[in-house]
């Protein structure tokens, strides 16, 4: 059958149609694939040629608010290995096995290892730089030297358990180093090659360089002036007591910065592999829970106040040394009672009985409102690992013994930071602020500030004259009452002691104690609250009074001036016991004769040196106090403008 021209016109038409549209189709794809695809495809092909030697970023630095170096790094190297580079693996195995101190066994299997690249570990990680140019000596083939570091604490002990540590890493495990680790690793570089199948370096390919973007700089609210004041009365107070644990906190009760955290025992950041884990996983300022005692007594003393149910100076109290409540007798750490007394006089005095009587003013109702207004009973919100909650009681479950013992700080269970936090609102007007610690991020590039914190204000819990009267009340247990041993001549500082039994099996332990005292400088404005308990203290009378406050004492004596308070002459005068030494203030004596000394120094002793019959020079200078009986050193001349 003979086709017509016709037909054969159009069938070689569609032929070649669809020869075009095969040929557009396979150049569109080439298209596609050389110039959308191209790079995409070249780099997944040098990613099967690569072979990446990282570079450690460095961590973040950890400073105080003053700019001192807390947490820094050290340079360490480490050697890589790549394994289908080395040309002779007993050679290789025997050379670095001999600087590096281990086996030629053991370097031998990490040089063997069927892997792109192989870490020596641990021999070869975060060595010295004099181990490392030993290695780089050897000029081994596949053998690398990257650039690595480690953590550093010039400090030691030091602010251990805020810090924490970081392991080798460089990954946050405890502490800051942990709760801010995202912020302070920074991120990798790398030195990438490029090889062939058989590891060989392909020589027409040259290396890339990533270089690391170190972690952001950490500045803190601490101040190391005050921790290292801290730091050192907390070593004292170990060697002398003997204690089961210390612990130390002092915060700006106007924005809640954490000054100065510490703790005992305590453990160097650098050696943490070598302490008991129940040491350095357990922050005790934050962490520990325990029955108050008398220093929870400022709450109820400043809800009864604020309810206006006491006048501290006009309404009084008789004290017998007990007081029953439903059949329980409640007792006064006085035997025999306060007798007849102010309520300004109960607080001095941390009177127990007196406080019952407050909590049942208020009730029970009110009385557990402003505990949880005070931030009991939940996490204060710091920055820091582990926070404890504390233990209230249900208040479906409080009777009138649970309200009585509770407003007196017993039958409660608090932490030593929620106090601090509850104390400083007490007494900075009624703010209740949320303590942290982590001020400042900067770039450590630039020196620039990246971001800060700025201070939190949970709620008004008090009036400002609640706190103006619970301020003075402060002064006076500190000038006049049981914390007399906190006293600090020319500064005005207030605070209250606590004595609290431990409990172990639900039972209270015999003569086993935790005594503290929380104080507050200066009491009529205050700059910083700080609180120091004393876990069983051993071979003293286990009161805090007798204890911690004059602990706190020797801390406010120091800080105070470091923070630029300046001393004040507005104090409340103190009263002095029978064993307590009186202070004297210093007379002007310049210009006097010997005869006119004789008649006006009678408690303080002189120390004369030179020659004539006046006075020209005198130490201490006029207005210092000191104790009676205190030397006097003069220098005496012939003439009054001598």
């Amino acid at each position: 059958m003979r086709v017509s021209n016709v037909t054969v016109r159009k069938r070689l038409a569609l032929t070649l149609l669809f020869g075009l549209i095969i040929f557009l189709i396979i150049d569109i794809r080439l298209g596609y694939v050389q110039f959308y695809l191209g790079n995409k495809l070249t780099g997944l092909a040098k990613d099967l040629w690569s072979r990446n030697i990282p570079f450690e970023p460095e961590r973040g630095e950890i400073l105080d608010r003053n700019g001192v170096e807390l947490a820094t790094n050290k340079s360490a190297p480490t050697i890589y290995i790549v394994p289908r580079q080395i040309e002779n693996p007993a050679d290789t195995a025997e050379k670095l096995a001999a600087v590096l101190n281990m086996s030629k066994e053991k370097a031998y299997q990490h040089i063997t290892k069927k892997e792109m690249s192989v870490k020596i570990n641990p021999e070869g990680r975060k060595i010295s730089h004099e181990k490392a140019n030993e290695v780089r000596a050897l000029s081994l083939k596949g053998v690398y030297i990257a650039e690595d570091s480690k953590r550093h604490y010039p400090f030691g002990n030091y602010l251990s358990h805020v810090l924490g540590f970081a392991g080798i890493d460089n990954q946050g495990l405890l502490g800051l180093e942990s709760y801010y680790d995202e912020y302070l690793k920074g991120e990798k570089g790398y030195v990438k090659f490029y090889s062939d199948a058989k590891g060989r370096r392909m020589p027409n390919e040259a290396d890339d360089y990533s270089a690391p973007v170190d972690g952001l700089n950490l500045k803190l609210t601490i101040d190391s002036r005050v921790q290292t004041i801290i730091e050192r009365e907390l070593d004292n107070a170990q060697a002398k007591y003997k204690a089961d644990g210390i612990i130390a906190i002092a915060m700006n009760p106007n924005n809640g910065e954490i000054l100065a955290m510490s703790s005992r025992p305590g453990f160097d950041p650098a050696n943490f592999k070598n302490v008991d884990p129940t040491v350095y996983n357990r922050n005790l300022p934050v962490w520990s829970t325990y029955e108050p005692g008398s220093t929870f007594k400022i709450i109820t003393l400043a809800a009864a106040l604020e309810e206006k149910k006491v006048d501290l100076e006009r309404d009084t109290f008789n004290d017998p040394g007990f007081v029953k409540v439903e059949g329980a007798t409640l007792r006064c750490w006085k035997r025999g009672g306060h007798g007849h007394q102010t309520f300004l006089e109960v607080v001095q005095n941390s009177c127990n009985p007196g406080f019952v009587e407050l909590g049942d003013r208020l009730g029970k109702e009110k009385l557990f409102k402003y505990i949880k207004d005070f931030g009991f009973g939940q996490k204060t919100g710091i920055d820091l690992q582990g926070e404890g909650r504390g233990i209230l009681f249900n208040i479906d479950r409080v009777g009138p013994v649970e309200q009585a013992t509770t407003a007196f700080g017993q039958g409660v269970s608090v932490t030593p930071i929620q106090q601090v936090a509850a104390v400083s609102a007490a007494v900075n007007g009624g703010i209740l602020y949320t303590p942290y610690i982590a001020k400042e991020w900067i770039d450590p590039a630039t020196n620039k500030v990246v971001s800060k914190t700025t201070p939190q204000a949970k709620k008004r819990v008090i009036s400002e004259e609640t706190s103006k009267q619970i301020r003075y009340a402060l002064e006076s247990v500190v000038a006049q009452g049981t914390g007399g041993k906190a006293f600090v001549e020319g500064y005005r500082v207030g605070g209250k002691t606590g004595t609290a039994q431990k409990v172990k099996d639900g039972r209270y332990m015999e003569n086993n104690h935790i005594v503290s005292f929380i104080g507050v400088a200066p009491s009529n404005n205050p700059e910083v609250v700080v609180y120091l308990a004393v876990d069983n203290p051993k071979g003293t009378v286990q009161f805090g009074g007798q204890v911690a406050a004059p602990i706190v004492g020797n801390i406010m004596r120091d800080i105070l001036p470091e923070l630029g308070v300046k001393p004040s002459k507005d104090q409340i005068d103190k009263k002095y016991n029978y064993l307590d030494k009186k202070k004297v203030e210093v007379p002007n004596v310049i210009g006097l004769t010997k005869q006119e000394l004789a008649e006006q120094l009678v408690n303080l002793d002189i120390d004369v040196s030179g020659e004539g019959d006046i006075v020209v020079q005198q130490s201490p200078q006029e207005g210092v106090k000191v104790d009676e009986g205190s030397t006097l050193r003069l220098y005496l001349g012939s003439k009054k403008n001598e």
